[in-house]
């Protein structure tokens, strides 16, 4: 179905707000000299190559890199999705590079909340049921979940298309559904891979702007992976990877 105008969400997107001040001190991300290696035969792919940076709550950074330059293999790192060959990465704490399998369960369910390019949403599933997922896996009680579901659709501006299947939606719809979802059991850091690669650029604008509410509203850390210039400028900060670089030093 092709994207159809969405209503605007409750929370303020169309100007930059103040940071969340309610979090706890020092960085929630730590990335130190990142390497990856990729191989196949004899031959070797280097996708990070001594990759180091932070960061802070309450902010949304940009990962921008042409395709191949290991922006998702960044994200996979971080997000204990996958393990890097040297260096390690701390997220709230826990150094995610030298948790047991569990441990990577865990930080993935209660700590890291995902957004993908593809959405991946189940499709028997409603708006609602799907953001209800993760708390199921929680075990959270059923009374406090809808109310969370109710809350978490009201803040992405789809409150009215709960009982709505992914089919029925259109794509930008079916991305804040799986926002809402990402944030289902509170995580403090929120990854999102190429997020608005599917929409048109006035709904990923829109999607972008939403993203960036929410860091604030919800007081979590944002790692977006972007090629788009035009939604560059919404992020707080921008790392740029080339060929497994940071292309400029930061902090």
């Amino acid at each position: 179905m092709p994207d159809t105008p969405t209503p605007e969400p409750s929370a303020p997107v169309t100007k930059k707000p103040e940071k969340a001040t309610e979090v706890a001190d020092g960085p929630l991300v730590i990335v130190e000299d990142l390497r990856k290696v990729y191989r196949t035969g004899p031959k070797e792919v280097v996708a990070l190559d001594g990759v180091s940076f932070r960061g802070e709550p309450g902010e949304l950074i940009a990962i921008r890199g042409r395709s191949g330059s290991g922006k998702t293999t960044l994200l996979n790192q971080v997000g204990g999705l996958d393990r890097p060959d040297a260096g390690r990465v701390v997220v709230a704490g826990q150094e995610v590079t030298a948790l047991p399998e569990d441990g990577l369960l865990a930080l993935r369910r209660d700590v890291v909340g995902f957004v993908f390019q593809s959405f991946g949403l189940i499709p028997v599933l409603s708006a609602a049921e799907n953001v209800g997922v993760p708390m199921r896996l929680a075990r959270v009680p059923a009374a406090e979940r809808e109310e969370r579901v109710r809350v978490l659709l009201a803040m992405v501006g789809l409150e009215r298309h709960a009982n709505q299947r992914p089919y029925e939606l259109s794509g930008g719809q079916q991305q804040r559904v799986a926002i809402a979802r990402a944030l289902a059991n509170r995580p403090r850091l929120l990854i999102a891979d190429e997020p608005t690669g599917q929409l048109d650029s006035q709904t990923g604008r829109q999607i972008m702007e939403l993203l960036r509410a929410l860091v604030r509203s919800e007081g979590v850390t944002a790692l977006v992976a972007t090629h788009d210039p035009n939604l560059i400028t919404l992020a707080d900060r921008t790392l740029h990877l080339h060929d497994g670089r940071l292309a400029i030093p930061v902090s």
